[in-house]
């Protein structure tokens, strides 16, 4: 790989890891090339991407973004793996772990804060932000349901008082 490319690897991958809310480093060793497929569309399904790169060129990208601690994990065959949503690549990645043992999560890092594989995998355990999203729209609509419910009563009551007390005339 040329000079001119390796800069072009590491500003792409700089660019990506900038704009990422999370990012998991994996080791990968024993994948096949379509194992490896097979995770990088799971993994573009909940919107993430996996890039394997060169761990130097890695890390010179890794620098300058709130990623910058993660260097340390870039040691043997890594990929990583990064997106904007926080939960939606940790879940993926953990449950594609727990199918093929071949992968294993190293570590990661969320905006900021590094992560060890331990808390990659209580991420993985979070609701998704759109589970989340339904949640707290099902909770705005609860008090106007019963606000419906309340107001629907006193009208019920009286339709039953009067076909009770029609009830009573017709015996």
């Amino acid at each position: 790989m040329l000079r001119a490319e390796k800069s072009q690897v590491v500003e792409r991958l700089h660019a990506a890891l900038a704009e990422a809310e999370v990012v998991v480093v994996t080791h990968y060793k024993g994948l096949t090339v379509a194992e490896l497929g097979e995770l990088r569309g799971q993994l573009r399904a909940v919107g993430g991407t996996l890039k394997v790169a060169k761990n130097r060129l890695a890390k010179r990208a890794l620098e300058g973004t709130p990623f910058t601690g993660m260097a340390d994990l870039l040691e043997g065959p890594t990929a990583i793996a990064f997106a904007r949503e926080p939960v939606g690549v940790p879940k993926a990645l953990v449950d594609y772990a727990r199918k093929n043992e071949k992968l294993v999560i190293v570590g990661g890092g969320l905006k900021g804060s590094l992560l060890d594989a331990e808390a990659v995998k209580a991420l993985a355990e979070l609701p998704s932000l759109d589970v989340l999203r339904a949640g707290l729209v099902g909770l705005l609509q609860a008090p106007a349901a019963r606000l419906v419910g309340v107001l629907q009563a006193p009208g019920g009551q009286l339709a039953r008082l009067l076909k009770a007390y029609s009830d009573k005339q017709a015996a």
